[in-house]
């Protein structure tokens, strides 16, 4: 039977609460106290008999999301990284003689190319999250609501939102969406997702199926999962029961703390056969307040490709203990190479905590770029420590969707700096080829030798953010400008978004 990873709109189905009568063993002859491992003492009639007031207090503040798109022709909505994925590798096709004209016509049919001359299909798909502040930011997976024209919330009591898109993650596959209310909304706090052990017990709620409200209980089953789905693979295994409409769901542990995000789930049928993964709190956290701040997330880069060390790389070159991560291939315009660091050296050390090549992506872009860092390097033999100062990643961020209008000019023309910055709208987008989802504040125009063309900006560079404030209109740029020099600074620093990814420009505001 082929078993599928299947990234869906997750959890649910009937998982019956483990009994908390467990049977006594028959009483052993008596021994010596003294015989009794201290390990073993331990009951585990500790367990609550019943899970209803942990859940009575935490569903409240899980919500059922409810997305609509529109699909363009050629685009799948049957993907198994969407919120509505299909459980089926596709349509079977029914069995006919061969070369019968009825075989022909269901394999031309099921084999059919949608004509760019075909009109656009609505999609409606289901998902969870979760609230995490009294003014409505709600966490979810980037799955549920990537392709969404309309993102709409339903609370516990019924109550149906409206949700506005904040920012989201493909790469950890996070996304952050807002509600709005007169009154506070119910909240559930993060715990500490390192301290959760194998073995520990789990609670699940979601929205499986459109089962609003749906709880199951498990365990954890393992830790530091990798499943294949991206460089920062870290996830919580459980075998709580987890279906289509459970992702971003959360993952709670006894104390009703959020420990993990329901994501994925291990599959033959597209239902829960006790196999799925849970973005760690601690893990998700650092992205989540990015996210909520800016709208997406900056990574920290160095500019290497790595692999895990095995044993047997470790045996070939001499290096004991068996660990790190081997380089294998160095960027020439990223960190590593200008700290001269070299195919083949082994980086087993980040700021002193020892690290393997699988966990060292996921470090290193939690790293905020601009931080002074410090790699412990094993090269032929010899130990050193290396001082990178992390840069941000080349690789553009997933951005939330445009604003329908811009607010103020559409056009901001600095002389004195030497150009021109303009909305991004259907115009701009077609000239320099812009994304759809791509925010801020595009250059339009630079002149020859002024202060912009000196610092390396070009037409199409998108400027994202000013101060590390994020920025959507020349209005929004602008603003930020004037605080700049009200606070008397000579330069102001810039994200930009070129054609070789995000880099910082530090402009001079004097334009020398």
């Amino acid at each position: 039977m082929k078993h599928r990873l299947v990234l869906a709109a997750l959890m649910g189905g009937w998982v019956s609460a483990a009994s908390s009568a467990f049977a006594d063993p028959a009483p052993a002859p008596a021994a010596p106290a003294a015989a009794a491992p201290a390990a073993l003492a331990r009951s585990v009639h500790a367990a609550p008999d019943s899970l209803a007031d942990l859940a009575a207090s935490l569903l409240p503040a899980v919500v059922n999301i409810s997305i609509s798109a529109t699909l363009k022709p050629g685009e799948d909505d049957d993907d198994d990284d969407g919120p509505d994925a299909s459980p089926d590798d596709g349509p079977q096709v029914p069995q006919f003689p061969p070369g019968s004209p009825m075989e022909k016509f269901f394999h031309d049919y099921m084999n059919r190319s949608p004509s760019p001359s075909d009109p656009p299909r609505k999609m409606q798909a289901l998902g969870s999250g979760f609230i995490i502040s009294p003014d409505g930011f709600i966490v979810t997976n980037n799955h549920v609501i990537k392709d969404a024209d309309k993102v709409s919330v339903t609370l516990q009591d019924g109550t149906v939102l409206p949700a506005k898109i904040v920012g989201r993650d493909s790469r950890t596959d996070l996304a952050v969406i807002k509600i709005e209310s007169k009154t506070p909304f119910p909240t559930v706090p993060f715990g500490d997702s390192d301290k959760a052990r194998v073995g520990d017990r789990v609670l699940a709620i979601g929205n499986p199926f459109g089962l609003s409200g749906t709880v199951t209980s498990g365990i954890v089953s393992s830790r530091g999962r990798d499943i294949n789905h991206g460089l920062y693979d870290d996830y919580i295994q459980t075998d709580a029961s987890i279906n289509r409409g459970n992702s971003g769901g959360p993952l709670f542990n006894l104390d009703g703390q959020v420990i993990g995000i329901n994501t994925a789930i291990y599959s033959s049928s597209g239902g829960s056969i006790g196999i799925g993964f849970a973005i760690p709190a601690n893990d998700a956290r650092g992205v989540i307040d990015q996210l909520r701040r800016d709208g997406h997330v900056s990574r920290g880069w160095i500019g290497v490709r790595v692999q895990n060390v095995t044993h047997e790389i470790a045996d070939s070159i001499g290096l004991k203990p068996e660990k790190g991560a081997m380089i294998a291939g160095i960027d020439p315009k990223g960190p590593a190479s200008a700290a001269k660091l070299q195919t083949g050296d082994v980086i087993t050390a980040l700021n002193g905590k020892p690290i393997d090549g699988h966990a060292l992506p996921r470090l290193v872009a939690e790293i905020a770029p601009g931080t002074k860092t410090v790699f412990g390097i094993w090269r032929k033999g010899k130990t050193m420590d290396v001082t990178l100062v992390v840069k941000p990643s080349p690789e553009a961020p997933d951005m939330p969707p445009s604003d329908a209008k811009v607010k103020g000019p559409s056009k901001l023309a600095l002389a004195d700096l030497g150009v021109t910055f303009s909305a991004i709208d259907d115009e701009t987008r077609g000239k320099y080829s812009l994304s759809d989802s791509q925010r801020g504040v595009v250059v339009t125009d630079v002149t020859r030798d002024g202060a912009a063309d000196t610092r390396g900006l070009q037409p199409g560079d998108v400027v994202t953010e000013v101060q590390q404030v994020a920025v959507n209109s020349p209005d929004a740029l602008s603003k930020e400008l004037a605080r700049a020099r009200q606070q008397k600074k000579h330069t102001v620093l810039l994200l930009v978004q070129g054609q070789d990814g995000l880099r910082w420009v530090p402009l001079p505001l004097s334009g020398d």
